[in-house]
């Protein structure tokens, strides 16, 4: 088993938001690429990052931030969060990023998805969040009334 540990950033710090509400922010580190180095000294293979400016935006809104973690650690980072065009997703490519997580866009046009798989040399995944077997999008904003698992069988 791969337990892969999560860094949300919000303005370039950690934070869980409540039940995914971005009014109920919750910051518990300003400094993500310590957070980071931890998780790699306790034995992480992996740290998954969600830009969680990117996943409000759609827009990535944590780029330096995220730089500054892949050069402080020798471990790849996954990172997912408003990648919702090609060169959205080479921007995170370009930086060192190893996987990229599409969400909102891919579940919205599977096309989408399928042709970021063809075109992003790496790992491309498939970012499905659900609630009650709804999917979620737009940063957890919106519940579709898609069904999580039949989305999942069509990405595949």
């Amino acid at each position: 088993m791969l337990v892969i540990p999560a860094i949300d950033l919000l303005d370039g710090v950690c934070v869980r938001l409540k039940q995914g509400r971005f009014d109920e922010v919750t910051v518990y580190s300003k400094y993500p690429e310590e957070v980071a180095m931890s998780f790699e000294q306790d034995g992480a293979e992996l740290i998954h990052i969600v830009d969680l400016n990117g996943a409000l935006r759609g827009e990535p809104g944590n780029l330096r931030t995220i730089e500054k973690i892949i050069n402080s650690i020798n471990i790849p980072v996954e990172v997912g969060g408003g990648i919702r065009d090609f060169n959205k997703a080479m921007s995170y490519v370009n930086l060192g990023v190893r996987r990229i997580v599409i969400g909102t866009k891919g579940c919205e046009s599977p096309e989408y998805f399928e042709e970021m798989c063809k075109k992003i040399k790496g790992d491309v995944i498939a970012g499905i969040d659900a609630k009650n077997g709804k999917v979620a999008i737009k940063g957890w904003v919106d519940v579709t009334d898609w069904d999580a698992k039949s989305l999942a069988v069509e990405l595949q």
